[in-house]
């Protein structure tokens, strides 16, 4: 019987070869997916690329992020991949699984230096690096600091008590009808934030079981739920906030989660006269500055490209220090590289350096395939919990419970010797 990832490897390379035919001028068409903003922008950093590399030509083919994951999916069981793609690093671990990635050569291991951390972990799996670090983003606060200041405080607090001492003296300022901070019920980003602050894990027994019952991560439930139960933050979904800049600017809140991509909105689209006064700060935690997942892109040569040189030279371009400070002016996107940071344009953005501290304490979320279901079930829990369907404890269990279920097979697989 023929392994089914050597018959999708021919296949590839059959489809390649029919591809070519017409086309023997010695050059290798790279086929690159790029998402969202990614896919606009990056095509105006690609000439110098393919300037000095004439025999390679990069062909961008532009990806929406709602349905990219299930396009790579789906390309992957019709041997229909990319050479290269910009990839969410939380689905390194799943498109790892199934054999899609072609692991970072010895000859590329030089790209893994001069990065973050935690960002660095999410993208290996057993130690192995599966995908390239592209760019980089976390969440972190952004603060109405004119509010902030009329409620006595002239900082952004550090630790947990003292952020809710200061939310309720926001509250207070702020007039009937606002609230301190939006957590919007139907995400789960600001909820996970809480969690990573604990000292023991989200998942346990090899990554095949909840740990939400966990006491650190209780007291991230209990906190979350306090600042609804105390009036803290309104109990509404995104979709119920008309416009976020709006109310930011009104004030109806004060504290709001979000990453690097809204800096280039709070500038464009809040009012002159609240330009002064909003800010980013690093996520509080229990008793001091916090923790946050890392988020971002990353870049993967997947295992069915018949160009696989040329393909890690265009992530090696891609991943120059030099070109990736050029993107962050043309895109916003945050370099992943840590000696990009150093040019002038992101050096000297006030609102970027808070990112910068923040991401030297990110945490990585566990590398299971299942774990974006995971923090769906999360979600859901914790939003019953603040409308008053469970209690702390019983949101915890049911959370595990929920896990639980999703890990079945990881733990069938563990148990019958079975990498996953």
């Amino acid at each position: 019987m023929i392994d089914r990832r050597a018959a999708l490897g021919l296949m590839a390379g059959a489809g390649a070869s029919l591809a070519g035919c017409g086309r023997n001028d010695g050059i290798s068409r790279l086929t690159f997916w790029a998402m969202g903003n990614e896919g606009t922008h990056v095509p105006s950093i690609l000439p110098a690329f393919e300037a000095a590399n004439p025999g390679i030509k990069v062909i961008v083919q532009p990806q929406p992020w709602t349905a990219a994951h299930q396009k790579l999916l789906t390309a992957y069981a019709g041997a229909s991949l990319p050479d290269v793609s910009q990839i969410g690093n939380t689905w390194v671990a799943e498109l790892a699984a199934i054999g899609a990635l072609s692991p970072t050569p010895d000859a590329a291991a030089d790209l893994l230096t001069d990065q973050f951390p935690a960002v660095l972990e999410t993208n290996a799996i057993a130690g192995r690096a599966m995908a390239t670090p592209w760019y980089v983003d976390t969440r972190l606060i952004f603060v109405r600091t004119d509010i902030l200041a009329r409620a006595g405080f002239d900082a952004m607090p550090t630790d947990w008590a003292e952020w809710k001492r200061s939310m309720h003296a926001v509250k207070r300022v702020a007039g009937d009808g606002n609230f301190a901070i939006l957590l919007p019920v139907n995400e789960f980003e600001q909820l996970l934030t809480f969690g990573l602050q604990g000292d023991q894990p989200l998942l346990r027994d090899q990554d095949t079981r909840g740990n939400f019952s966990s006491p650190s991560f209780q007291a991230a439930l209990a906190f979350y739920k306090s600042l609804f139960d105390e009036g803290l933050a309104p109990l509404a979904s995104a979709a119920q906030i008309s416009n976020v800049w709006n109310e930011f600017a009104k004030g109806y809140f004060s504290f709001y989660f979000s990453g690097p991509w809204t800096i280039g909105d709070m500038k464009s689209r809040l009012p002159a006269n609240i330009q002064p006064h909003w800010t980013t700060a690093g996520v509080p935690g229990p008793t001091g500055p916090g923790a946050s997942a890392p988020g971002g892109s990353s870049l993967a040569v997947f295992r069915s490209s018949p160009h696989q040189e040329a393909a890690w030279k265009l992530v090696r371009y891609l991943s120059d220090p030099t070109v990736q400070a050029e993107f962050n002016v043309i895109a916003g996107d945050l370099p992943a590289r840590r000696s990009a940071w150093a040019a002038p344009k992101v050096a000297t953005d006030p609102y970027i350096t808070a990112f910068n501290g923040q991401l030297g304490r990110a945490r990585a979320v566990p590398k299971v395939p299942e774990w974006e279901r995971i923090v769906t079930e999360m979600q859901i829990v914790a939003e019953r919990m603040v409308r008053g369907e469970f209690t702390v404890q019983e949101a915890g269990a049911e959370i595990d419970r929920r896990a639980d279920r999703l890990l079945e097979k990881r733990r069938w697989m563990i148990e019958q010797g079975r990498a996953v």
